[in-house]
C-alpha cells in the first residue's frame, strides 16, 4: 500500500467516523470506524465497523447505514473532494476483531487446561 493510499484512507476513516457519529448513530450506539482499506487505484474504500448497542440488534444499524450509503458517500465527498479526484465507492464491512480475539482466548485457555497450567494471567 503506498503512502497516499495510507493517507487517504485514514482520511477517510476519520471523516467517516464523523459523518457516522453525528448523523446516523441513533441513540445508545456507538460506531465506531475501525478500519479502512483503499484498493491500489482508490476507487473503493472497505470500511470496517464496530457497533456497541445495548437496546438493539446491531444488524439492524448495519442495514441502516447500508440503506443510507449514497448520503453518506455524498457527505464524505463534500469533505474530501479537494483531495480527490473521484469519491470512491464505500463497502461497509462488520468487524469482527473482537469476537475473532475472544475464540482464540477460549482456544487458548483449553489448551492450557489440557496441559493442566491453568490459568496463570497475572497481566
Amino acid at each position: 500500500m503506498s503512502i497516499r493510499t495510507k493517507r487517504l484512507a485514514s482520511v477517510i476513516q476519520k471523516d467517516l467516523g464523523r459523518i457516522l457519529q453525528q448523523n446516523y448513530q441513533p441513540s445508545g450506539t456507538f460506531i465506531t470506524v475501525t478500519q479502512v482499506r483503499m484498493t491500489d487505484d482508490l476507487s473503493i474504500a472497505k470500511v470496517y465497523l464496530s457497533v456497541f448497542t445495548q437496546d438493539r440488534d446491531p444488524q439492524t444499524i448495519y442495514q441502516y447505514i447500508d440503506d443510507n450509503q449514497d448520503q453518506i458517500r455524498y457527505e464524505l465527498a463534500s469533505k474530501i473532494k479537494n483531495q480527490v479526484r473521484r469519491i470512491p465507492e464505500l463497502l461497509f464491512f462488520e468487524d469482527d476483531t473482537a469476537e475473532y480475539v475472544n475464540k482464540m482466548e477460549q482456544l487458548f485457555a483449553k489448551v492450557r487446561e489440557q496441559r493442566g497450567e491453568g490459568d496463570n494471567s497475572d497481566d
